[in-house]
């Protein structure tokens, strides 16, 4: 895996990430003042712009990701860093899935279902992939000079 792929990769996962857990803070957790508000904040609308526009980019870079790094590291059987990837790797799919279709179930039963579902597979996937990412850093420290490639 190459340096940019990385850091390109962790970085929209931060900002994927964050404007994720704001918006939902935002969304279903803040009570406007105003009764016949439309917003709970002013600046919801704004933080799903950038959850929404941020993630195509993330899901490229999981392509990139994907064909660079784990279809390498599938194989492997001994990895201290298995079990985080696999799980970043599976609720990866998930949290895809129920993101395009928050944008068009309309049921309210379904919606709902959606919405638990992309919330717990994005709680799941930022989980695995920061303990990914400590798990790297650990074994990047312990082999001597250099990168460890078992990130």
């Amino acid at each position: 895996m190459k340096t940019w792929e990385r850091w390109t990769f962790g970085l929209l996962a931060v900002v994927v990430t964050a404007s994720g857990f704001v918006y939902l803070w935002m969304r279903y957790v803040l009570v406007a003042d105003d009764p016949f508000a439309v917003v709970n904040h002013p600046w919801q609308g704004a933080m799903l712009a950038a959850h929404v526009l941020a993630s195509p980019p993330l899901i490229l870079m999981f392509g990139i990701v994907l064909h660079s790094h784990v279809l390498k590291k599938l194989g492997a059987r001994k990895s201290p860093n298995r079990a985080s990837g696999l799980i970043s790797f599976a609720t990866f799919f998930t949290m895809i899935a129920t993101g395009y279709l928050l944008q068009i179930v309309t049921g309210e039963g379904l919606l709902l279902l959606m919405v638990v579902a992309h919330v717990a597979s994005g709680v799941l996937f930022a989980a695995a992939y920061a303990a990914h990412l400590l798990i790297s850093m650990r074994l990047a420290r312990a082999i001597p000079g250099g990168r460890s490639e078992a990130a």
